[in-house]
């Protein structure tokens, strides 16, 4: 399990840019952590792996103490893919970015090879093995970032704005992979403000504004919540705001996704009574 205890950080010791977190994140589970920019979505998650120390407050991991636990030790555990995934490439070929923490952390080559050639393949970069990961496109090195997390296998698995630079076909491809991974055990996080993909994905959300929680429940609850997206300055999702529009044929206002509109046209085309 994941828990912050009344997390505060400051980068500077003036302004905290998290103030009095708390959270508990079991295992097996997806969450977004959802927010503007600013909102401290990414300082948060970066407690998770031990790159930042809260300025006050407690972090654990499988009940570690990130403060007094090496990264090193933290990362086996728990894989962040950022928002700027060339941030993390040093490799001269994209085959040897993927297989590079594989070596370090001593798997034999054999599954060295099957991991990688697995991942890279999932993610559509088998014919780019040989190509430095500078230059592939954002959307490229995003896929290549997840092959390079996902072959090693943690238990945790971190995403940061995971559909930024995706075409339709990637995010569609994400969504299986991040079914997959929780069908697996995983626990998945992503940190996003695409609200459209966080309502069709249907996570537990923690939504965040100015460095605090504002809210936590299903995407459901939060997403067609008013109040509570004014207050972190998030749009609805699309279909939510368009059935809001159709106030005359006194809809159900938690409409978060395209297919629950799409069953909900349905049910009403049948004559079925919407309530």
């Amino acid at each position: 399990m994941l828990e912050a205890r009344r997390v505060w950080f400051s980068y500077d010791q003036r302004r905290h840019v998290l103030r009095d977190i708390s959270l508990k994140i079991r295992e097996g589970t997806y969450v977004a952590i959802m927010g503007e920019n600013g909102a401290g979505k990414s300082t948060l998650i970066k407690h998770f792996n031990g790159l930042l120390k809260p300025t006050r407050g407690e972090v654990y991991v499988d009940g570690l103490n990130v403060a007094e636990t090496p990264t090193s030790n933290l990362s086996r555990r728990v894989a962040l893919v950022f928002q700027n995934p060339e941030s993390m490439f040093f490799s001269e070929t994209v085959y040897k970015e993927a297989a590079f923490a594989l070596k370090n952390l001593g798997f034999p080559e054999e599954v060295v090879e099957r991991q990688v050639m697995k991942y890279l393949e999932l993610f559509g970069l088998q014919n780019y093995i040989h190509r430095s990961p500078f230059t592939l496109s954002s959307g490229e090195q995003r896929r290549l970032a997840f092959s390079c997390i996902l072959a090693w296998d943690p238990k945790y698995i971190v995403l940061d704005e995971p559909t930024a630079g995706q075409d339709r076909y990637q995010r569609e491809l994400l969504k299986v992979m991040i079914k997959q991974l929780i069908d697996q055990g995983k626990t998945v996080i992503i940190v996003s403000h695409d609200v459209e993909f966080v309502a069709e994905t249907m996570p537990k959300v923690f939504l965040m504004a100015d460095g605090e929680i504002l809210s936590c429940g299903g995407a459901k609850q939060i997403l067609s919540d008013e109040a509570t997206i004014s207050r972190s300055g998030l749009i609805f999702p699309q279909v939510t705001e368009t059935l809001r529009g159709l106030d005359e044929l006194n809809l159900p206002r938690n409409i978060i996704s395209s297919e629950e509109a799409a069953d909900l046209l349905i049910r009403i085309f049948r004559g079925a009574r919407v309530v």
